[in-house]
């Protein structure tokens, strides 16, 4: 049956900011989504509040709201566009729960919008674990044993009959977000008073320990006639207890019979159906005690999710863009798989080659936090690798980390294991559930422990860990024997996915050194085609992977096919991480649509499978590769064979491409764009001091240093505060401010050992100064200012966490001249072909030049939603040659502001402070856009989450220096109708101007104090700053409990009366919408 006839306009609704549990998987399933329904001639209307992603680029669909994904935003797009429909399972938590609410409080049916995809029925059914649980009941299903409560009372009896260990999993939130383990009833306590604040419904379930048991996901997808097929099947590695985006994951499932994997699948479909999920993708999560082979059903998503993004790149299934498809009438017979053109979409994929995905954490941007893994998720990011084995796909996942792992690295599993290995000891190591406890794993068999022994302390099953011992013994083979000298043995090595790098540590050569040996033995790997069908049919979508295949004696089918065209590699930025997430995908994406519409044939490297960028129809040809100089020089090597690669774009996957740069030109691969060189000189201190000498540029007085006593010398030559750093590093990992010598010695001890070879670098800390972020675009000659912004906090704190406005909005337009005439200055002192980022911080009207990066920024995407110039895509074809003149590029004059604002994971990290700094913690950002700077600030608050209020109590506690400038503040908050508290201090200077104040006590004064007040729901917004160590450290529970009770609160001074301005513009009225269209074309 054709699609349906009677809907002519849909909503998308997005997923909003990259945060834990929710990453840009959801841009790749919602851009699918926007792109097959358009196709289909449907009028698409988007909301998403983040511009980081391609799905908001404002040519993808008809109407793109980037706006706050909230209820009352939809209802207001709902009035103006008259929709049809809503599609809700592409946004992930968020967009369902939105949807939920507009089901539940009768919107839908007055604006008579129908929810397609899954109904309002099917959601309720597998949100709401109780209504989840009974429905399992009924098909003979069993669900570990549990009860829902909504209150501590009835959590408190239902723990009675649970007993402990038990797991709470609050309904309708976001990835276990409040959810936990607990061991004692202290901790059931702890999580259950969490999980009921969080749960959006207020309930959680309370379930029987299934700890250790084995964890399995189905992708499922089903059509209103009932056709149901298993995408794919996905076994955790780690057991239960980790949260599955947290665990290491293989596809196919590799432990299974035959009989176990058909009754799954059986179990899977059912569950669909009971459900109710008619039209689209599910995942389904199953436990298996691995004892007596008991199968409970965990959960199911009914909607797309980071399983569905996975399981599409294993397979080469697009379930997003079928989903889109069947979500409006349409039934698998009916459509055709896209890879082999033959079959239709019905044809249930089969794979032949082994898919492991690896979870990337980012624990050292959060001091305090605990780096054990529990049913919370906690990873940042994920890599996938593709082998022929289990051991090659996982060796190459663990070469995809960007962590510097080789493979199965050695490492200490603390100093008294080593010295004295004591079994009990490294059994307690192993139990724990860490990032690298398959690192630990390895490491306990190189100690001797036997397979059984590691099982019982972690659970992994045997099978896997045989597998590793396999990894070990040939390693040690490599240590006694060296490296073989004989084609047939060493082909063995690279067939078990050992890399260059690892075979170079084990025989104490270097990596060259190796490269070497296996190309004069005529030891390379092949190419081979994800096809969905394992090999049954042809594959007409070039979608590949690498593999040593065979014997090494007689040479394996490659079936890469290089073409006879003009190519151009894009390096995209593997794993997602702070300070390197979607942006840097966002430009890859760009290049490669720029690049293929003038005719180059494209080609994308990436390992990353949440993304854009290794979706099979974004590029010509995809490389689902490692990104390590082996891989990609091998692959580049293969297309050289026919037709001619012009050249490999580094400068827009952030710093990973980048590190690649020295090896590609050794291999005598053409790099394109801005030169090495001159990307290394605007990170060697002394050339760029040099070079900004000779075009009179300042910067902050600064040195530079590789040792505790160079780093006290040039401390006290330019004066405390500074600013301290390792070079080449992205995202301001290990910046600090420090403001005394102790501090300065605490610094360099771990940053020598950190860095190794790098220098330091420090600078002076201009304080009270304001930062900007200048992207231009430049072509050797020319150079194109694309966007400035204005940061709102004061500078010291990271780019990526500040917020920023465009255009800014307290320069001068002499002082903004001057800064495009010295960004100018720099491009072409520097000789940059492509993109750059420059930050500038302002004191006293004087411009201090404090960082360039010529590549790509992390503000691409921002700067062309809010301008409308598609940045990127100018860039990626100035640098392969075309001038910057042919795309008459005018100055902007906006009539609207748009606002960046970060977003952060602190709630997950209970241990954390949320302080901001100079090293990035944000994971996202949204914006918010609007005609003047109140409403657009507003509006970016919201976005983030931030319910900011327009009554009650503020808490204010400020450092000295910023005294003064609290006044106009609390002023302006006391007309407002707001009722004032104050700590001592800050309380006499508000007093002293006259203004009606309470004291409060600070928490260290006694009680009550001010968590006392927050805790009881007395305070409605904390504006708190503070500098130093110890009253940082006094603070701390000031702002944990501001993010556990949800009360808004800021740390600077600027971020405060930014807020202000936005609360005084939701008290004047509410908050209108518009596309980001209407503003680019100014009709808004």
């Amino acid at each position: 049956m054709p699609k349906r006839d009677d809907i002519k306009s849909i909503l998308i609704i997005g997923a909003g900011p990259i945060v834990i549990g929710q990453a840009c998987e959801f841009d790749y399933s919602g851009t699918q989504a926007c792109k097959a329904l358009k196709e289909e001639g449907y009028r698409i209307i988007l909301l998403n509040s983040n511009p980081a992603t391609i799905m908001t680029d404002p040519g993808l669909a008809d109407a793109t709201y980037i706006e706050p994904i909230t209820a009352e935003t939809v209802k207001i797009i709902l009035g103006k566009e008259n929709p049809d429909a809503i599609l809700p399972t592409m946004g992930g938590q968020t967009a369902l729960n939105t949807a939920l609410t507009l089901a539940k409080d009768g919107t839908l049916e007055d604006f008579r919008v129908e929810l397609i995809g899954a109904n309002l029925d099917a959601i309720e059914k597998a949100e709401d674990r109780l209504l989840f649980r009974e429905a399992m009941d009924r098909i003979g299903l069993e669900s570990p044993l549990s009860h829902l409560v909504a209150t501590e009372e009835e959590g408190a009896r239902a723990v009675k009959d649970i007993g402990l260990p038990a797991i709470l999993r609050p309904s309708f939130t976001l990835a276990g977000t409040g959810g936990g383990i607990a061991y004692n009833i202290d901790e059931f306590n702890e999580i259950l008073r969490n999980a009921l604040r969080l749960s959006p419904v207020g309930t959680v379930l309370i379930e029987e320990s299934v700890l250790g048991w084995k964890e399995f996901e189905m992708e499922v997808v089903r059509d209103k006639n009932d056709n149901c097929i298993i995408v794919c099947s996905i076994e955790n590695v780690d057991p239960m207890g980790i949260h599955t985006g947290d665990s290491i994951t293989v596809a196919p499932a590799l432990t299974l019979t035959d009989k176990e994997y058909q009754r799954m699948r059986t179990a899977s479909i059912e569950v669909l159906r009971e459900i109710g999920v008619d039209t689209g993708g599910s995942n389904v999560q199953f436990a298996v005690n691995p004892n007596t082979g008991r199968l409970v059903v965990i959960e199911m998503n009914p909607r797309v999710s980071r399983s569905s993004a996975l399981a599409s790149k294993a397979t080469g299934f697009p379930i997003a863009k079928i989903a889109a498809k069947l979500a409006v009438g349409y039934t698998l017979d009916e459509l055709e798989n896209d890879i082999t053109k033959e079959t239709p979409a019905s044809f249930e994929p089969t794979i032949d080659y082994v898919v492991t995905k690896i979870p990337r954490f980012t624990f050292e941007k959060f001091a305090g936090a605990e780096a054990t893994l529990t049913t919370s998720m906690k990873s940042v990011g994920e890599a996938m690798a593709i082998g022929r084995t289990f051991l090659e796909s996982l060796q190459k996942a663990l070469n995809s980390m960007e962590t510097g792992l080789t493979g199965f690295d050695e490492i200490s599993l603390s100093d008294r294991v080593e010295l004295n290995p004591d079994k009990s000891a490294i059994l307690a190591k192993l139990s724990e559930p860490v990032p690298e406890r398959l690192l630990r794993v390895a490491q306990a068999l190189r100690l001797g422990l036997t397979v059984n022994e590691i099982y019982e302390a972690c659970s992994i099953d045997r099978w896997f860990l045989r597998q590793i011992q396999v990894a070990v013994e040939i390693e040690k083979a490599v240590i006694d024997n060296g490296i073989p000298e004989n084609k047939e043995e060493f082909f063995q090595l690279k067939r078990n996915g050992f890399s260059d790098a690892r075979l170079a540590k084990l025989s104490n050569k270097s990596e060259s050194e190796i490269s070497e040996i296996r190309s004069n033995l005529g030891v390379a790997p092949v190419f081979k085609r994800i096809d969905t069908c394992a090999a049954e049919f042809s594959a007409n979508t070039p979608y590949m992977y690498s593999c040593y295949e065979g014997d090494g004696l007689n040479l394996a089918e490659c079936e890469a096919d290089p073409t006879d065209k003009n190519k151009v590699i894009i390096l995209g930025g593997g794993p997602n991480r702070i300070g390197q997430g979607i942006e840097f995908d966002y430009c890859c994406v760009h290049a490669a649509y720029a690049l293929s519409e003038v005719g180059f044939e494209t080609i994308m490297v990436n390992c990353n499978p949440e993304t854009v960028s290794t979706d099979y129809d974004t590029s010509d040809r995809l490389y689902f590769e490692p990104l390590t100089a082996e891989s990609v020089i091998s692959l580049i090597k293969t297309e050289e064979k026919k037709g001619k690669v012009v050249g490999v774009i580094v400068q827009l996957g952030g710093q990973t491409p980048l590190k690649l740069s020295k090896a590609l030109e050794e291999a005598g691969i053409n790099i394109l764009g801005t030169s090495p060189r001159a990307i290394d000189l605007a990170e060697d201190r002394e050339q760029f001091k040099k070079l900004l000498d000779e075009l009179n540029l300042k910067q902050p007085q600064n040195g530079t240093v590789n040792s505790f006593e160079e780093a006290k010398i040039i401390a006290e030559e330019i004066g405390y505060p500074v600013v301290i750093r390792p070079s080449y590093v992205l995202g301001g990992r290990a910046m600090e401010i420090v403001y005394e010598e102790a501090a300065l010695n605490k610094y360099m001890e771990k940053a020598v050992l950190a860095t190794g070879d790098n220098p330091i670098l420090i600078d002076k800390f201009l304080s009270k100064a304001i930062e900007i972020d200048v992207d231009c675009i430049a072509d050797n000659e020319h150079v194109y200012v694309a966007g400035i912004m204005e940061h709102i906090e004061e500078a010291g704190i990271h780019s990526g966490d500040s917020a920023c406005s465009l255009p800014p909005q307290s320069l001068s337009a002499s002082l903004l001249e001057e800064v495009e005439r010295q960004s100018k200055l720099l491009a072409r002192g520097l000789g940059v072909c492509g993109l750059m980022n420059i930050q500038f911080a302002i004191k006293d009207d004087e411009i201090f030049l404090l960082e360039v990066n010529p590549r790509a920024s992390r503000t691409v995407p921002f700067v062309a939603k809010a301008t409308g110039v598609p940045i990127a895509k100018v860039a990626a074809r100035v640098m392969v040659g075309e001038r910057l003149q042919n795309f008459k590029l005018e100055k902007q004059q906006l009539n609207h502001v748009a606002i960046k604002e970060a977003v952060f994971p602190f709630a997950r990290f209970p241990g954390v402070d949320s302080i901001l700094g100079p090293e990035m913690k944000s994971t996202g950002e949204v914006m918010g856009i609007d005609k003047d700077f109140s409403l657009a600030f507003a509006k970016s608050q919201l976005a983030a989450g931030a319910k900011l209020p327009t009554a009650g109590t503020v808490f204010i506690s400020v450092r000295d220096i910023d005294k003064p400038s609290i006044i106009n503040l609390a002023v302006d908050l006391c007309h407002m109708g707001f009722l004032l508290v104050a700590t001592t201090g800050t309380a006499q200077s508000l007093e002293n101007a006259g203004l009606k104040v309470e004291k409060i006590k600070k928490v260290l004064e006694g009680r009550p104090h001010v968590v006392d007040n927050m805790i009881s729901g007395q305070i409605d917004l904390v504006i708190n700053t503070t500098e130093g160590a110890q009253a940082i450290k006094d603070s701390f529970s000031l702002r944990r409990a501001a993010i556990t009770h949800n009360i808004p609160y800021y740390t600077t001074i600027e971020g405060a009366q930014a807020a202000v301005k936005g609360m005084q513009a939701i008290s004047a009225g509410p908050l209108d919408v518009s596309p980001l269209q209407s503003y680019l074309n100014g009709s808004f």
